[in-house]
């Protein structure tokens, strides 16, 4: 059985590797692109592979952001009831981002 503590860790420190070597790659592509076309952009992001890699980014972001938002209710928030609805509300606005990112990524042309 893994401890809360070390899992919690582990997420952040995974996710942070994703979101970091996405954002090399992005900055690669973007110095490599200059000046950036319409068509660079829409054909990087045309290709399946890329969205796929994007929505995992993003996902990355959402977890990570929830690991330090719950670190953070949970070492100053002391009220139980306070602290739920906090939770409540910050899960509900990023799965709501992350609905939103699908849309964004595979949604109509």
């Amino acid at each position: 059985m893994v401890n809360p503590g070390l899992r919690d860790w582990l997420m952040r420190r995974v996710t942070a590797v994703v979101m970091a070597l996405y954002s090399l790659f992005m900055a690669a592509f973007l110095l490599t692109h200059q000046p950036l076309q319409f068509a660079d952009w829409s054909g990087l992001f045309g290709n399946p592979w890329m969205r796929l890699a994007s929505l995992l980014a993003l996902l990355c972001l959402y977890l990570h952001a929830w690991g330090g938002v719950r670190s953070i209710l949970m070492d100053y928030v002391r009220s139980a009831a306070i602290r739920l609805t906090v939770e409540v509300l910050v899960i509900l606005v990023l799965v709501g981002c992350a609905a939103w990112s699908v849309q964004i990524l595979w949604g109509l042309q």
